[in-house]
Parts: structure tokens; C-alpha cells; sequence
């Protein structure tokens, strides 16, 4: 009893923290290593931590998280070759390729929730979301803040829905193999949100253009 009280008060206390998070580098091409922790660190840097051991840990977090991804598609495309290179045709060779898509599929969850445990060993829920939006070029907040402005008779439950749907592309885009892969996960839910509008009365075309002209009057842009 004694032991486990002891134990929850140096949790409590701060004195028992996350053990140091290494760079996952081995074997890895030098220059792609390096790009990969800068645009990490970019992501770092917009959460203001004080902490610089902290702020290593954590963008190591997402640097590996980076190379995790980037291994998992590796292997599933080296698959993918093998089975185009075998010889195999007609169903044997469709089904050894949805084979190779239900394995990638199969990592890519077991990443996906890791993820975000490991970032709340040093981060809070907002930060991490801050860490997400940055890894997913804050397409949530741009396409959300624009849809607002397009369509000021918004009712609240419709706002509601859209950053929904929103927030859930942006968890399909973090997966994603490559940027075009990431905006297509976007895309994806920009289509459903506009047959979503235009099934609640919107005139789309209509917003679309009154919006363009008071962007213009405001000496904006899009």
C-alpha cells in the first residue's frame, strides 16, 4: 500500500516523466533524415515549449512518426512489385495485392493510435492538435474559416457538422502516403460537406460568387 501511495505521489509531483525519445536515423539516408526533423521542428516551434529537452522529445515523436509512415508504404510498394514481377494473374494476382493493402492497411492502424499516446506523454489534447493540423498543412482551419466566410447564414449545427467532418479527414490525411494523398483525404470531405449543403437549400454556385465579390471588395484574395 505504502509503495503504491509513494508511486502515485511522484506522479503526482512530476519526478517519474517519459523516458528520452531517440531518432529512429539507422540505415536511413542522411539528407532525408535531416529534412524530415526540420519540418518536424517547424511543427515543434509552433507550440511555444520552454522545455528544450521536451521539445526534442517531441519532435523526434514526430520525426519518427514520419519514418514510420514512410516504412510502411515501402514495404506494401516493394510488395506490390514483387506481385506485379511473380507472374501471378486474373484473381490469385488480385487477391496477393489486397493482401499487401490489408497488411499496410493493418500498420497503418496500429500507427495511427500510437501516435497520439505518444505525443501525450509531453503534450496536452489542444497541442496535439496543434501537432496534427501542422503535419496535415492546417487545412482544417483554412477550409473551415473559408466555408464561414462563403456562407455567413451558417446555422450553428451546420458549422458543427462541417468541422466534423473536417476533423475526420484530417485523422484519413495524417495516414496518408504524400501530400497529394493528404489534400485527396481533404478532398474527399470538401465533396461530401458541399452535397451536404446543397441538401440543406445552399445555392453553392450562388455562394460561391457573392463570396468572390466582397473577398474583392475587401482588397483580399483567394
Amino acid at each position: 500500500m505504502k509503495k503504491i501511495i509513494l508511486i502515485s505521489l511522484l506522479l503526482v509531483s512530476g519526478w517519474l516523466s517519459a523516458g528520452a525519445v531517440d531518432l529512429n536515423k539507422d540505415n536511413r539516408d542522411p539528407q532525408y533524415v535531416e529534412s524530415i526533423v526540420k519540418r518536424s521542428q517547424k511543427i515543434v516551434d509552433k507550440l511555444g515549449l520552454t522545455d528544450v529537452k521536451v521539445a526534442e522529445d517531441v519532435r523526434n515523436v514526430i520525426a519518427n512518426r514520419y519514418f514510420e509512415l514512410n516504412d510502411i508504404y515501402e514495404v506494401r510498394d516493394a510488395k506490390v512489385k514483387k506481385i506485379k514481377e511473380s507472374g501471378l494473374s486474373g484473381a490469385a494476382k488480385d487477391d496477393a495485392l489486397k493482401a499487401a493493402e490489408y497488411e499496410k492497411d493493418a500498420a497503418l492502424y496500429r500507427s495511427h493510435f500510437a501516435y497520439p499516446a505518444n505525443l501525450s506523454l509531453f503534450l496536452d489534447e489542444k497541442q496535439i492538435e496543434v501537432v496534427k493540423d501542422g503535419m496535415t498543412y492546417g487545412v482544417v482551419k483554412v477550409t473551415y474559416d473559408a466555408t464561414i466566410d462563403m456562407i455567413p447564414s451558417l446555422k450553428e449545427e451546420e458549422k458543427a457538422q462541417i468541422y466534423a467532418w473536417l476533423i475526420e479527414a484530417r485523422e484519413f490525411a495524417l495516414d496518408a502516403e504524400n501530400s497529394d494523398k493528404k489534400h485527396a483525404a481533404f478532398g474527399k470531405y470538401k465533396g461530401r460537406i458541399n452535397n451536404y449543403l446543397a441538401k440543406r437549400g445552399y445555392d453553392l454556385k450562388k455562394e460561391r460568387e457573392e463570396w468572390y465579390k466582397r473577398v474583392k471588395a475587401r482588397g483580399g484574395s483567394l
